[in-house]
């Protein structure tokens, strides 16, 4: 039986302490291009929003190089994601476990690690970042083609165009929370970045946050996925 939860690059290192691929270098290197086109879209897209903020565009050249590199990134974040998403959209699938462990939120955020049921690859909390994200980049990159004028003008009206930007705005700040939110999430549990820098955890990391993952990856069930 093919587990959803164990990807083909997961692999048990015995020794002290146990070593536990987690991510290859492939996925992180894709990550990581995500995340810097999230921080280069939020930066050039706060210097076009509001003119308070509009010595951002010296970060990018000016203003005229601003507005024609933001849409440009977007591209790419888009491409970039699509990547992670066909890497990881079945471990991000609901488990039952998962209503479980939201339930029980407040253990979650005390640490009380031995009330919570054992979880997959991933919890509740961070399929919804993977879930949000997959929906709010969509969000955005469809009303940013709505109001790209250098290639799209004539493709749209004046009010379609109206009703872009504001759904551009409204998903550029939900994102910017999400995104807030995992990054948080990645510094307040220990042992997290490491596995985005170096693509390894621990076995007692692996153990306490992701039992029912390190079982089935010890059980040899993989998915073809990587």
């Amino acid at each position: 039986m093919t587990a959803y939860d164990v990807n083909s690059g997961d692999q048990v290192h015995a020794g002290d302490p146990v070593i536990v691929d987690r991510y290859t270098r492939s996925a992180r290197i894709n990550h990581w291009i995500t995340a810097t086109c999230l921080v280069l879209l939020a930066l050039s897209g706060f210097a076009l929003f509001t003119p308070g903020l509009y010595f951002l565009t010296a970060l990018f050249g000016g203003g005229q190089w601003t507005r024609a590199v933001h849409p440009w990134l977007g591209v790419v974040l888009f491409f970039s994601f699509a990547g992670l998403f066909l890497r990881f959209w079945r471990a991000n699938l609901w488990r039952s476990e998962d209503g479980t462990w939201l339930a029980r939120i407040r253990d979650v955020l005390a640490g009380h690690e031995d009330r919570l049921p054992e979880i997959g690859k991933y919890n509740a909390g961070q399929k919804g970042v993977f879930w949000g994200m997959s929906l709010l980049i969509l969000v955005l990159v469809s009303s940013g083609f709505v109001i790209w004028d250098q290639y799209f003008a004539s493709y749209t009206t004046v009010d379609q165009k109206r009703v872009a930007v504001l759904l551009h705005a409204l998903g550029a700040v939900a994102m910017i929370c999400v995104w807030i939110v995992h990054v948080y999430a990645a510094i307040w549990v220990r042992g997290t970045i490491s596995a985005m820098t170096r693509g390894q955890v621990t076995g007692g990391w692996a153990w306490r946050h992701h039992r029912k993952w390190l079982r089935e990856l010890v059980s040899g069930k993989t998915d073809r996925a990587g």
